[in-house]
């Protein structure tokens, strides 16, 4: 389904379609440029990773009068379904097109190829290249070993958890550093670790019942604190969290500001990933005609990702977790992508 949305007809530069490869050409404002948006599992109003890209394409609508067209994946897509999600806003005029996820490599890879005029963007994934894709790529373990940090330092049980979406390698990303984070901290702690689905089952980035039978068996484990990296499932842990009486650290949005109110406050921090400021970014290039195919990278050092300190709750440990983030920035930690 492609649901249009966007821009007023304000002006803005000219702008073409970038300067490496797949182009399309010059455009007369800002405001004729109509952006195509695949979205992941969950689609807008997950609370986490497809709002975090909304952000960014609701920021750059505000900014530069850009039009938008919109569509939702379902859970048991297959690759037929994504390609076609793709083809359909290219062949209905959108460029740029974004997917958003690591699910549309292969269909991008696919499809991108069929409109050498259209410039793409793939997030999370280098499974499709070429002149006219942009990967908008991000350090996950970098993140989650700071949240990792978080959990170990205010757990007092010596016991936290982690629970995954999908196990996929991203996904293990967040988790490696994760545990890493901890064992910096104190490698007596333990961590629990749990998947909700496997590929090509991606029913755990949107279930929250899932996700709180996970985060329940955790915190009648021992745990205290429990780290997620499951999308919409998320709201299930920090249900499971409330009624255990413990904590829960959020994921890619600072979603103690974005979560249900009733169990905002035992979301002590989250783990930011910031898809907002990649596609503004990606969006700017393209209004002002420059572009770039290839792998553009987005990690602490250039605010890709970081973490949240909404509520306060880790006011009194800031300071050691930017003494780990520093030491990131300069190469003294080299954080693990699996675990």
């Amino acid at each position: 389904m492609l649901a249009g949305c966007g821009g007023d007809d304000s002006g803005g530069a000219d702008t073409g379609g970038g300067d490496s490869g797949g182009g399309g050409g010059e455009t007369d404002a800002a405001s004729d440029i109509n952006v195509g948006v695949a979205y992941d599992v969950g689609g807008r109003g997950d609370q986490s990773f497809n709002d975090s890209a909304a952000a960014g394409l609701d920021q750059a609508v505000e900014e530069f009068g850009i039009e938008v067209t919109e569509a939702e994946a379902g859970a048991q897509d297959d690759e037929p379904a994504r390609e076609e999600r793709l083809r359909l806003l290219a062949e209905n005029g959108s460029n740029p097109v974004i997917a958003v996820g690591f699910v549309y490599g292969e269909s991008l890879a696919v499809v991108a190829p069929e409109f050498p005029d259209t410039n793409f963007a793939l997030i999370d994934s280098s499974g499709a290249t070429g002149d006219n894709i942009t990967n908008l790529l991000f350090a996950e373990e970098q993140g989650s070993f700071l949240v990792g940090v978080i959990a170990a330092l205010k757990s007092q049980a010596a016991n936290v958890g982690f629970v995954g979406g999908v196990q996929v390698p991203l996904i293990e990303k967040f988790e490696a550093g994760f545990v890493a984070g901890v064992a910096a901290v104190s490698p007596d702690i333990t961590v629990q670790t749990q998947y909700l689905t496997q590929p090509p089952n991606f029913d755990g980035f949107a279930d929250p019942a899932l996700g709180k039978t996970a985060a329940d068996g955790m915190y009648q484990n021992g745990a205290d604190v429990v780290y997620h990296a499951a999308g919409g499932s998320g709201g299930g842990v920090f249900e499971a969290a409330s009624e255990a009486g413990a904590f829960a650290i959020g994921v890619d949005s600072d979603q103690a500001m974005t979560a249900d109110p009733a169990v905002a406050d035992v979301i002590i921090s989250s783990m930011l990933k910031n898809l907002d400021v990649a596609v503004f970014d990606f969006l700017s290039s393209f209004v002002d005609g420059n572009v770039e195919s290839g792998e553009v990278i987005f990690d602490l050092a250039n605010d890709g990702v970081g973490y949240s300190t909404t509520g306060g709750q880790i006011d009194d440990i800031v300071e050691q977790v930017d003494g780990f983030k520093q030491q990131i920035i300069d190469g003294d930690i080299t954080v693990p992508t699996t675990p």
